[in-house]
């Protein structure tokens, strides 16, 4: 891992930390705000992602500092369009995990070919974050409909 930049690398894992835990409050948020006929399996999946952004928060937090550096106590924008239908929670949903999609991919950028254990770990999450979005892209489509929601994994 010496030929990381690591003050760089830290950076990127500080600001993946502050969306991971943001993702846990607007999730959480989420939950609470689902009525309907729907409401107990929409819960469960909204609070099941709160679940893995703490777990991806930990992780990110472990690597942080096992770099030899401090975790950030910020959180993330919590974005909120105050409108709480499901369709409007899913398209934050989207919008939000493009962006932790798009700070994984630059982790990968700036460690690939320089520390494996950390490139493994950006593409396992990288991995996640994509079949996240694609659910939730399925999730957005009206039924019958196969073309993608969202232009694809950003």
């Amino acid at each position: 891992m010496q030929d990381i930049d690591r003050d760089q690398v830290v950076g990127v894992l500080n600001r993946l930390l502050e969306a991971e835990l943001a993702g846990v409050v607007r999730y959480t948020h989420y939950s609470f705000l689902v009525f309907g006929f729907g409401r107990i399996p929409i819960v469960s999946w909204l609070r099941e992602q709160a679940d893995e952004s703490l777990l991806h928060a930990q992780q990110v937090g472990e690597w942080i500092t096992t770099l030899g550096a401090y975790p950030s106590l910020a959180i993330g924008p919590l974005l909120d369009s105050h409108k709480h239908d499901i369709a409007a929670i899913l398209r934050e949903s989207l919008e939000t995990e493009s962006a932790a999609l798009k700070l994984y991919r630059e982790l990968l950028g700036q460690v690939e070919g320089r520390s494996v254990a950390l490139e493994e770990f950006a593409r396992q999450m990288i991995h996640a974050e994509e079949l996240h979005a694609a659910d939730v892209d399925k999730m957005l489509r009206k039924p019958g409909d196969v073309a993608a929601f969202a232009k694809g994994p950003g």
